[in-house]
């Protein structure tokens, strides 16, 4: 009997052992979280497809500046030479001014050390020539005037005296009528005496007296006739001269004015000759400065394109390159065309750069460490050679400034911060491949919202 018992204690005992554990295995008799689980993460993802998030477009870029002046400088040299010293090396800094390389010439048309000083003494012989010609003007101009002059009172002679001819053919003329005259009374005596005669009313030396009074009024009349004549021809003849005499002088007037045109057309000639002078004198001076290549503003001195002493250089050879010292920096970045109408002057961007640790989420700018503040500057509306388009970012004054530590051409990647919407938006939006929502910045640089495209 007590055997029996221990047996049935035993088994009850390994019964309830096996219920035990089976309960620790399966956990058949506790209460299941899982649903609580589950339910929790389905409205924390609900809440997190809720939370805004940040349209943004990234575009990788290099470090460059606003301004043409302050980007990397080659400098040439502008007329060829042989290189005759160097004044700087590479990694050199130099301010503006300072010299760089002299060369020296190798045109034998400027070999000439005193080039500057023949040419000016052409210059001077040139405009004494000048004046000497002015002189020779003026002189003929003096001639001309003393022959107008001479013309003038030869003129005023000539024209009285056919004034006084005149005066004498009037007096022979109306001497001439008188004897006319007088020899038609005469002759008319002479006729009655005749035939007074014939009658036997007059005798033989009345006649004769009559016929001697008419024969010396005939000589009269002719020799008043031939006075007559000849004032004609004087008046004629001084008529002759006085045309004469003007020609003449019309002809040395003539001579003396092509004379002083001669002079007026070689002094001119010679001021032009002596401006042509002039200008070659200034581009051997000007060439004279180009001997010494200074750098035009203050930099680092870079890549030397050229080496040695006495190496030729032809113009426009680059002899150094300068990184200027004052830069404005500024990024450029290029965009995706399909991204350029979402881009404005002022809009806000961030900024990371090659070398600068930074934490990021571009979909919470503000979570985000180690990115810089950024604005659009300029959008340029023609393609470039990459199929994209050109973005300039400057600095933002708000923001937290660049480091100073920035090089040339430094690797940067730019977040354009654009409109703020849910994440499960955002989720959709990517999934169907559609662009960004477009939006208009507003006046103070910050991104406004408009409606969906």
């Amino acid at each position: 009997m007590a055997t029996d018992f221990l047996n049935q204690e035993i088994e009850a005992q390994c019964k309830a052992h096996k219920l035990s554990s089976y309960d620790r295995i399966y956990l058949i008799t506790r209460k299941s979280n899982v649903r609580r689980w589950v339910l929790g993460t389905f409205i924390g993802i609900m809440v997190f497809l809720f939370l805004p998030w940040t349209q943004n477009i990234r575009a990788r870029g290099t470090v460059t500046t606003l301004r043409q002046e302050q980007r990397p400088q080659e400098i040439p040299t502008i007329i060829p030479g042989k290189v005759a010293r160097w004044y700087v090396k590479e990694g050199d800094f130099v301010s503006a001014g300072d010299t760089i390389i002299q060369i020296t010439e190798v045109k034998d048309d400027y070999l000439d050390p005193q080039l500057l000083l023949r040419t000016k003494e052409q210059i001077d012989a040139k405009a004494q020539a000048v004046e000497s010609y002015r002189g020779k003007t003026g002189t003929a101009g003096q001639q001309i005037e003393a022959l107008k002059l001479a013309l003038d009172l030869k003129v005023r002679d000539m024209d009285n005296k056919i004034s006084q001819q005149r005066l004498k053919i009037s007096s022979d003329s109306m001497e001439l009528m008188a004897a006319i005259n007088d020899l038609n009374i005469k002759t008319e005596q002479f006729r009655r005496q005749r035939v007074m005669y014939d009658s036997g009313l007059a005798s033989l030396v009345q006649l004769e007296q009559r016929n001697q009074a008419y024969q010396e009024s005939s000589a009269k009349k002719t020799s008043a006739e031939i006075k007559f004549n000849n004032s004609r021809q004087e008046y004629a003849r001084l008529q002759i001269e006085r045309n004469g005499e003007i020609q003449q002088y019309l002809e040395k007037i003539s001579k003396a004015e092509g004379d002083r045109f001669t002079a007026i057309s070689q002094a001119q000639t010679g001021e032009g000759e002596i401006a042509k002078l002039r200008n070659q004198y200034m581009n051997y001076t000007v060439r004279a400065g180009l001997y010494t290549i200074t750098a035009p503003q203050s930099g680092q001195v870079v890549k030397a394109k050229k080496a040695g002493i006495g190496e030729i250089l032809k113009d426009g050879d680059i002899i150094v390159e300068i990184v200027p010292q004052q830069i404005d920096y500024a990024i450029e970045m290029f965009v995706r065309p399909v991204d350029l109408p979402l881009l404005a002057r002022g809009q806000k961007v961030r900024l990371l750069f090659d070398g600068f640790p930074a934490i990021v989420f571009s979909g919470w700018p503000t979570a985000s460490y180690g990115t810089f503040g950024g604005e659009v500057a300029a959008v340029e509306s023609s393609v470039s050679d990459n199929g994209k388009f050109r973005v300039l970012v400057r600095e933002d004054s708000t923001d937290k400034p660049w480091p100073r530590q920035l090089m040339m051409g430094t690797g940067a990647q730019g977040i354009a911060l654009l409109k703020d919407v849910p994440i499960w938006y955002e989720l959709w939006r990517n999934i169907n491949g559609f662009p960004p929502d477009y939006y208009q910045p507003a006046q103070n640089g910050q991104a406004g919202q408009e409606g969906k495209k």
